[in-house]
C-alpha cells in the first residue's frame, strides 16, 4: 500500500520552522512512511532530514527581519521568472510523487508571498483524482495581521483546501484562538498535536556532565540574535553568577564577522561556539540558560527543566515570541526582559529575578512528533 508524504516547508530568516519539519519529518520516516520533503531555503548545518527524500527548490531567503524583501541564492531580489521556475519544479515534483498526504507547514496562516507556488500546487491536488490528504503544520501561535480582510482570506483558503489543520501546540498552555482568533471560524479543522520537541537519544547524547552549573546563551538561528549575545557578555560581571563558565551558541546564521569579532574578543570564563545539535542536553546540565523565546528554545527548555531568561524577539511587528515569553512569565516559570532598550544592567536583574524561580517545566504535551506521524499513518 502507497505510504507517500510530501512536506512543504520553507523557512526564510530563522531556523525555528525548518527544526520542527525536520523533527516531524524523521519521526514520520522512522514509522515507515515515504516522505519527501520540499525545502526552497538556505541549507542550515545542524538540521538535517535524516530517512527522507530531499527536494530543493531554488533557494530564497528574507533580507531582514521585515520579510519585504526576498532574495534569491544569488543575493539578487526574485523576479517572475525566478517564480516560474519554482513554480515548475514543484508542479514537477507533485506529478511525479503523487502523494497520499500534502502536509504545506504555515501557509495559508503564513508565508503568503509564497501563494504564487502554493495555490497551483493545492488546486492540483483538490483536483487529483487520487485526492490526497491535505493537512496544514502550524506552530502554536501565528502573527496575525490587523488587515481583517486579509485574515479573512486566510480561513477561507484553508477551508476550501484543507482537510485539517495541525496545532503543534497545547491549549492547556496557548490556545492558538490567542494569537490568531478568526481560525475560530475552521476550528472543526483542527487538531492538537502537542509541542514537537526532539527526544530522541541525538539530543541527549553531551557527557552527562558537559555544561554543568555553566550559564547557556543562545540565540537559535542567529541572524537577529547579535544584541542578545552582546548584551549577555556586558551583563556577566554584573550579576551573581560572573564566576560561572558562560557558553555562546552564536547560530549558523550569525554573519561570520560578527562570530569572529566575538570568539576573539571573549573575555576570561566566556566560551564562544557557532551550533551544537545537543544544546537540548546542556539545557539539562546548566544553571541558567539566557535566550530570546521561539518555539524550538522554549519546548527544549521546558522539557529539560531549566531557570531562563527570555529576551523575545519582536522587530518588525513579530509577536509571537512576546507571547509565549508573557505566558510563562505569568506562571511565574520564566524571568523575560525586553529586546527593546535591552541594556546590561536590565538583563542583569532579570538573571537575578530567574534565580528565585522554580525551573520552567509545566504540564504540557509534549508528543508533537508522535501524534502527528500517527495521525498522517491513520489517513
Amino acid at each position: 500500500m502507497s505510504r507517500r508524504v510530501m512536506f512543504y516547508a520553507q523557512h526564510l530568516l530563522g531556523i525555528g520552522h525548518l527544526k520542527r519539519a525536520s523533527l516531524i519529518a524523521r519521526g514520520m520516516a522512522v514509522a515507515g512512511l515515504d516522505v519527501s520533503v520540499v525545502l526552497g531555503g538556505r541549507e542550515v548545518p545542524g538540521v538535517n532530514f535524516e530517512g527522507c527524500a530531499r527536494i530543493l527548490l531554488p533557494s530564497v531567503h528574507a533580507a531582514d527581519a521585515s520579510f519585504k524583501n526576498l532574495l534569491d541564492e544569488n543575493d539578487q531580489p526574485i523576479d517572475d521568472a525566478w517564480r516560474d521556475r519554482r513554480v515548475a519544479r514543484l508542479m514537477m515534483e507533485y506529478d511525479a510523487l503523487r502523494p497520499d498526504v500534502l502536509i504545506i507547514e504555515l501557509f495559508p496562516f503564513g508565508r503568503r508571498m509564497f501563494a504564487f507556488e502554493l495555490l497551483p500546487l493545492l488546486s492540483a491536488a483538490r483536483a487529483d483524482q487520487r485526492s490526497p490528504h491535505i493537512l496544514c503544520s502550524i506552530r502554536d501561535i501565528l502573527v496575525g495581521k490587523p488587515d481583517p480582510e486579509r485574515n479573512r482570506k486566510s480561513v477561507a483558503c484553508a477551508r476550501r483546501f484543507f482537510d485539517r489543520v495541525l496545532v503543534h501546540g497545547d491549549p492547556r498552555l496557548v490556545p492558538i484562538e490567542a494569537s490568531f482568533p478568526p481560525i475560530a471560524e475552521v476550528s472543526d479543522l483542527l487538531s492538537y498535536t502537542g509541542y514537537v520537541v526532539d527526544r530522541s537519544d541525538r539530543a541527549a547524547r553531551s557527557s552527562n556532565t558537559l555544561g554543568s552549573g555553566e550559564v547557556i546563551v543562545s540565540v537559535g538561528g542567529g541572524a537577529v540574535g547579535l544584541p542578545l549575545l552582546r548584551a549577555a557578555l556586558a551583563a556577566k560581571p554584573l550579576s551573581s553568577l560572573a564566576g560561572r563558565t558562560w557558553r555562546l551558541i552564536a547560530g549558523p546564521n550569525l554573519p561570520e564577522e560578527a562570530f569572529a569579532a566575538l570568539a576573539w574578543t571573549k573575555p576570561p570564563g566566556v566560551i564562544v561556539e557557532r551550533w551544537r545539535d545537543d544544546l537540548p542536553a546542556l539545557f539539562k546540565n546548566c544553571l541558567l540558560s539566557i535566550s530570546q523565546a521561539g518555539y524550538n528554545t522554549v519546548m527544549d527548555l521546558l522539557f529539560a527543566g531549566t531557570r531562563a531568561v527570555l529576551v523575545p524577539f519582536a522587530d518588525a511587528g513579530e509577536s509571537e515570541q512576546a507571547l509565549r515569553a508573557s505566558v510563562l512569565e505569568q506562571r511565574g516559570r520564566v524571568a523575560t526582559a525586553p529586546a527593546a532598550g535591552l541594556s546590561p544592567e536590565i538583563l542583569a536583574a532579570a538573571i537575578e529575578r530567574a534565580l528565585t524561580l522554580p525551573p520552567a517545566s509545566v504540564d504540557i504535551d509534549c508528543s508533537g512528533v508522535e501524534k502527528t506521524t500517527k495521525i498522517v499513518e491513520t489517513l
